[in-house]
C-alpha cells in the first residue's frame, strides 16, 4: 500500500497532479479541496489511497488525513465509487461532509452532482455511526423538523437565492447556533450568500 508520496510537483490541474519521486512520475487524482491547498512550491507531499482494480491501479491524493479518512468511508458505501467520492469532496469540504452525515442532512449530501435521494440516505445510514465514532463527535440533533429553518429557507427563496445554497448556509448557521430565530437565520444567511 502506498500511503504517501513526497517529491517534485511536475504538473497540476484541478483533477490531478504529477509528482516526480526519484525519477518516477506518479499521476495522482485529487479533489478540488486538495487542489486549493496545493501551493506552487516545487516540493510536495500528498497522503494517498491506492485503488486496485482488475484493469487499473489508481492513486488518489489528499492534503489532509481527515479528507483521506472521509474518502475511504465514502467508497465503502454501496453505490459510491471513487469518482463520486472525489466529486463529493470537490463540492463540499471534508468538514461539511462529516457534519452533514452526522446531522443527517440529506439535502446537503444530495446537493452533490450525481447523488440522488436514495444514495444520500444510504450514505447517512451507513456512515453516521462510523463518523460519530471515528471523529469522536457527539450526536448532532436532526434539524429537519425545525420550523425556523423552513421559514428562513422559504424567505431566502423568495428573495431569489438558490435553494441548495441557502440550505447549506442555513444548515451551517444552525449547527453553530441551534436555537436561532427566523430573523437571525435570515440575517446571518444574507451575510454568507
Amino acid at each position: 500500500m502506498i500511503t504517501h508520496i513526497r517529491g517534485r510537483l511536475v504538473e497540476k490541474s484541478p483533477t490531478g497532479v504529477v509528482i516526480d519521486c526519484n525519477g518516477v512520475g506518479y499521476f495522482i487524482h485529487i479533489s478540488l479541496h486538495t487542489f486549493s491547498q496545493i501551493t506552487d512550491d516545487e516540493s510536495i507531499k500528498l497522503l494517498t489511497h491506492l485503488q486496485v482494480k482488475e484493469d487499473a491501479h489508481q492513486l488518489y491524493g489528499f492534503a489532509t488525513a481527515i479528507e483521506r479518512k472521509i474518502f475511504r468511508l465514502l467508497i465503502a458505501v454501496s453505490g459510491i465509487g471513487t469518482n463520486t467520492a472525489r466529486t463529493m469532496l470537490s463540492s463540499l469540504t471534508p468538514q461539511q461532509v462529516r457534519e452533514g452525515i452526522a446531522s443527517e442532512d440529506v439535502a446537503l449530501i444530495q446537493s452533490v452532482k450525481g447523488i440522488g435521494l436514495k444514495t444520500a440516505q444510504r450514505v447517512i445510514i451507513d456512515l453516521k455511526d462510523k463518523v460519530l465514532k471515528v471523529f469522536d463527535m457527539d450526536e448532532i440533533p436532526t434539524l429537519s423538523n425545525n420550523t425556523s429553518k423552513d421559514e428562513a429557507l422559504s424567505a431566502l427563496e423568495v428573495l431569489g437565492f438558490a435553494k441548495k445554497q441557502s440550505e447549506r448556509v442555513v444548515g451551517k448557521i444552525l449547527t453553530q447556533t441551534p436555537d436561532a430565530s427566523v430573523e437571525q437565520l435570515i440575517k446571518e444567511a444574507l451575510k454568507n450568500l
